[in-house]
């Protein structure tokens, strides 16, 4: 069974508010209100990272789409590679949900 680092109650707390979230506004709406813009960046650029570095995207390449440096890059390649198995899991949700979109008529 996963143990995380960072559990508390506080922590219970946002990802039970987060598993919440019903649609994408209410999901801007919610994030807007808790993080700050720059904390929003920072961390929608590391999931494009990880999704880009799933595509076998290089490093050059990813530098260059996202604007991340390197050491984030090798970050997020050492979380996906070695780490809780988060990202793994959301981008295999993504990538299912877009080929279900992709199936549709």
């Amino acid at each position: 069974m996963f143990e995380p680092k960072v559990k508390n109650g506080q922590m219970d707390r946002l990802m039970k508010a987060i598993l919440l979230l019903d649609n994408e506004e209410t999901a801007y709406r919610f994030f807007e209100d808790l993080c700050t813009i720059p904390e929003l960046k920072s961390i929608s650029q590391r999931l494009e990272v990880a999704w880009l570095l799933r595509k076998k995207e290089t490093y050059q390449k990813i530098e260059e789409v996202t604007g991340a440096s390197s050491a984030t890059i090798s970050r997020v390649n050492r979380a996906l590679s070695y780490g809780a198995d988060g990202y793994n899991r959301v981008l295999d949700a993504m990538e299912a949900a877009e080929e279900e979109r992709a199936e549709r008529p």
